[in-house]
């Protein structure tokens, strides 16, 4: 894959893009990684590989490749009834829970006929302590202030759910008996040398001077610089690109039986396969096309940061571009847009 006929720095200028990140791979290995802007605008603190970006919602790839790494030991069951090993908080049965239970691949896939409430899983308010998952999920917090309950029949529709994986993290954390970033960091950020990668909570000191600030759409720093969201599994991940590569390379042996984290070749399938019935949809994973042409991605969106990554795990191709801006528009709008449509495969 190639950047061809873009002028990353003029068109960063135009829409007022303080810094970004790409990361390219070929022949299931990093071939480039290009670095652009300011960790902060008005400084003098330059975007470099090291550089770590809010991912947003990209933390759910993360998620599912443990949860199929935990599955893979068996200590989790893609396809039970969630409740059984829940012991903290319980999904509540109703009608629509009779014939269908919520399993954790209608989790991963959306498809649980779980609903966020409106305005709900914000970032963390300045001032205020995380909240605990089972109050969230009960809906005892201003994150979420309605109970986390089944509204569509499982496995009858897709409905994007930060709510869905804030259930897996509290699963894994019931099921393990450890923090949930804790079982990440174990299982996945250290055996794959994901040194740059973190679930935040806080921003560490001795980390501080890598992390990027957070910009909007004018291009001015937002209030509190660095947004937190306290729900880790959903939307808590800190990264650059080049460790994000790792992990869609991660992905990429193990389709070839080569994983590095003990993840089989069915899994890696099961993860870029359609689920429910949804062509676009696989477990924690989006879809497009099919058989060797199949695209995989991932978005993030969060205050002050958008990123993309996508992948043709057949072909061993992929990028993964981070940007600490939010334009206000879909990735596919902004900077993100312009460089994937510039990208040669």
């Amino acid at each position: 894959m190639n950047l061809t006929n873009l002028d990353i720095k003029g068109r960063m200028e135009d829409f007022q893009v303080a810094g970004l990140s790409i990361t390219v791979i070929e022949k299931g290995q990093i071939s480039m990684t290009e670095c652009y802007g300011l960790l902060e605008a008005g400084t003098s603190k330059n975007v470099d590989s090291n550089s770590i970006f809010s991912a947003a919602s990209i933390s759910k790839f993360v998620t599912s490749t443990l949860v199929m790494k935990l599955s893979e030991k068996g200590i989790l069951d893609l396809d039970e009834d969630v409740n059984k090993k829940l012991y903290s908080w319980k999904i509540s049965e109703n009608e629509l829970t009779k014939n269908k239970k919520v399993t954790l691949r209608n989790l991963l896939s959306h498809q649980s006929g779980i609903l966020d409430p409106e305005g709900s899983f914000a970032e963390l308010y300045l001032g205020q302590e995380h909240p605990f998952m089972v109050e969230l999920l009960e809906g005892r917090t201003s994150y979420c202030s309605q109970p986390i309950e089944v509204r569509y029949e499982p496995e009858s529709s897709f409905h994007y759910s930060d709510a869905g994986f804030c259930i897996i993290q509290l699963l894994i954390e019931d099921v393990i008996g450890l923090p949930f970033k804790q079982v990440v960091d174990e299982h996945i950020f250290q055996p794959l040398n994901m040194k740059n990668s973190i679930l935040a909570t806080t921003i560490p000191e001795e980390k501080r001077e890598l992390f990027s600030c957070g910009h909007n759409k004018n291009g001015k720093s937002i209030d509190g610089k660095y947004p937190i969201y306290p729900y880790p599994a959903a939307a808590g991940l800190w990264t650059t690109p080049k460790d994000l590569a790792i992990l869609v390379i991660e992905l990429m042996n193990s389709l070839k039986g080569e994983s590095s984290i003990g993840l089989s070749a069915s899994s890696a399938l099961e993860m870029i396969s359609p689920q429910g019935g949804k062509k676009w949809t696989g477990l924690g994973l989006f879809l497009d096309g099919s058989v060797q042409e199949l695209e995989i991605s991932s978005l993030g969106w969060g205050v002050g940061f958008q990123c993309m990554m996508v992948a043709y795990p057949y072909f061993e191709k992929g990028v993964v571009i981070m940007t600490n801006t939010d334009l206000g528009v879909h990735q596919l709008k902004g900077i993100i847009g312009e460089i994937y449509n510039s990208l040669t495969i």
